[in-house]
């Protein structure tokens, strides 16, 4: 896939034209941080970060993107209006605090964790738990906006329902394709990685585009911060709608179970497995599909190569933590949970000490229907299109492949 050419709609086009016809008088969306913060305060009204950790991280993340990122016009003004909400959110939650100090004596207990590998499930599982109605998933639209906001939308809704739902219709509008590779829906449960953002260190930059300096620098950060501002945000979510126990779910946190379990020592971790060859090619596809959003100057074989080498990294770490915590640890294969979800969440549940009642049952199997496999169309994949070679990968999770004693999956799609 070498010759990837992103998809690119006329609008946008003509868009990145004027932009780009205007950059030579210094008309370019303003990245600094400074303007950024003004922008934040000004959008909110609210002066107060309370903690301002967040600057370095920040700081690291805007230089990554003005020297590597290679963002067309539209893609940089994309990336203003993300971080500026993501500020403005943390001007919110600080001033909610303020108002609401009980906020942050809200208990988070035995959350489960959903955290495979991308591509093996993780996604469809995290759908059936979040169906019970005793569980608390993060929804795509308090991902957008954690903290609440002032009034209704026309229907009478949140109106963050509303501004996710635009959201999800400009991600159709801007990648027609992706939805077969990642559904992303503005009512549907969604990935925790997203509230590891606020505090700019998460792995969500990286995958919408090139940042090989913020990468190398996040690799070596402490990331507590993060999780405890994580662990804020799940306050505030379940204080405006409460839940007996969290189901979160991202891959990332593989990489950072220490971190993880040092805020949340009671999490119970549902590691799915399935064959790196075809996980790593699924999702080649999925970033470099991601990444053509935002840039004209794709190259599908760095962004393969980048991702395979974060991922193996990830389970190393995951299997460093587990051999010092084995009983907060089920493990679930791919090809079993694809074959017969129901036996495998039974598992999950007796793990947990959690009843299944029957409602969940219910919810569960109502969940399996609305949420069927290739419900937005067939995603088509092979190593060979990103310049991967099977024997390498096969090799560099050699000792994850046999600790889990994962099957060769056939086929190229």
């Amino acid at each position: 896939m070498s010759d990837f050419v992103p998809y690119r709609p006329r609008a946008i086009a003509i868009f990145n034209g004027m932009g780009r016809a205007l950059a030579p008088l210094g008309l370019t969306s303003d990245l600094r941080a400074e303007s950024l913060i003004r922008a934040a305060r000004k959008k909110t009204g609210l002066q107060d970060f309370d903690d301002e950790s967040f600057r370095e991280p920040l700081d690291k993340l805007l230089q990554s993107i003005g020297t590597e990122a290679r963002l067309h016009p539209f893609g940089r003004w994309v990336m203003r209006q993300r971080l500026i909400g993501l500020l403005a959110t943390r001007l919110r939650v600080a001033d909610l605090i303020r108002r609401h100090p009980e906020i942050t004596e809200q208990p988070i207990t035995a959350p489960l964790v959903v955290a495979g590998l991308q591509r093996t499930g993780t996604t469809m599982l995290h759908r059936l738990l979040a169906a019970d109605p005793d569980n608390r998933a993060l929804l795509s639209w308090e991902a957008v906006s954690p903290a609440p906001l002032p009034g209704k939308d026309k229907q009478g809704r949140d109106p963050r329902i509303k501004q996710a739902e635009t959201a999800e219709k400009g991600l159709k509008y801007l990648s027609p394709d992706f939805f077969a590779i990642h559904p992303v829906e503005a009512q549907a449960p969604e990935e925790d990685v997203l509230l590891l953002e606020y505090a700019f260190l998460s792995t969500v930059p990286e995958a919408m585009m090139r940042l090989p300096s913020y990468s190398d620098w996040l690799k070596q950060q402490d990331m507590a911060p993060a999780y405890v501002y994580l662990k804020k945000l799940l306050q505030v979510l379940q204080w405006q709608r409460a839940g007996q126990r969290w189901v979160l779910k991202t891959p990332a946190h593989l990489e950072h179970l220490d971190a993880l379990f040092g805020v949340f020592p009671d999490a119970r971790i549902i590691q799915t497995h399935r064959d790196p060859t075809r996980t790593s090619a699924s999702f080649a596809s999925m970033m470099t599909h991601g990444y053509g959003i935002f840039s004209d100057v794709i190259d599908p074989d760095e962004i393969a190569a980048h991702w395979h080498a974060n991922n193996a990294r990830m389970v190393r770490r995951a299997m460093a933590v587990r051999e010092r915590r084995p009983e907060q640890f089920i493990d679930v294969s791919y090809y079993d949970l694809i074959k017969n979800p129901m036996p495998q969440v039974e598992r999950i549940y007796e793990f947990a000490g959690i009843e299944l009642t029957d409602d969940a049952r219910a919810a569960m199997q109502a969940s399996r229907k609305a949420n069927r496999q290739n419900k937005h169309g067939k995603h088509r994949y092979a190593l060979a299109d990103f310049g991967l070679d099977e024997a390498q990968v096969r090799n560099d999770y050699a000792d994850y492949l046999a600790r889990f004693d994962i099957p060769a999956e056939q086929g190229t799609t």
